[in-house]
């Protein structure tokens, strides 16, 4: 396991974006926010004021990278640090901890924890139950993490950082979700949909 971590996909970012490019566009590129595939209408922005793999569409005039509406979207967490998370994710028959994440790839635990819930939850199957119902108790609260892209470090406050709801039943499962803000729009349809026994 060990070996296969010296492979550039998790040491180079740019070959990580390739590769992850490669699985994602087997055919090209593809705007996750209009579906357009057309390779005419979609071209690479260059230059030192765009970042390394980012597109705009032509029909939706929307920018874009393959991080786009995948589990690695909004994170300041290098895509290396992503793929080896997965890597060693699927790779150990025991499972692995976020503790373990977090020494292996020297990263803080919060991120470690942010990183294995969104892979965890990518990779389950099937739908999720409601939470709650008869005598049970489901908490709720949010907390924020990392830093949103294009937010300078060492700024102090939240506005800046990653915000997690969570959804924990005593005794029981819990649930998170990254959301935009902590307003009623983004916080009631997550507890319809989830907890339909209340």
């Amino acid at each position: 396991m060990t070996a296969n971590l010296q492979n550039q996909i998790f040491t180079d970012e740019t070959k990580a974006r390739e590769w992850l490019e490669a699985r994602v566009w087997p055919h090209g590129p593809v705007c996750p926010h209009c579906g357009n595939t057309d390779p005419a209408k979609i071209r690479g922005l260059q230059g030192t004021a765009h970042r390394p793999g980012l597109y705009q569409c032509a029909e939706c005039r929307e920018q874009f990278t393959v991080t786009v509406k995948t589990v690695f979207e909004r994170s300041k967490i290098p895509l290396t640090k992503w793929l080896a998370a997965l890597f060693l994710l699927t790779a150990s028959k025991k499972g692995v901890s976020a503790h373990q994440i977090h020494r292996s790839l020297d990263i803080s635990y919060k991120s470690a924890w942010f990183m294995m819930h969104r892979l965890r939850e990518a990779m389950r199957t099937g739908g999720l139950a409601p939470m709650g119902g008869a005598g049970k108790t489901v908490e709720v609260d949010e907390t924020y993490i990392g830093r949103l892209e294009g937010q300078p470090k060492g700024k102090s406050g939240f506005a800046h950082k990653n915000t997690v709801l969570t959804l924990v039943e005593r005794g029981g499962s819990s649930r998170s979700f990254h959301i935009d803000a902590t307003s009623i729009a983004q916080v009631v349809p997550i507890l319809r949909a989830i907890a339909k026994s209340w």
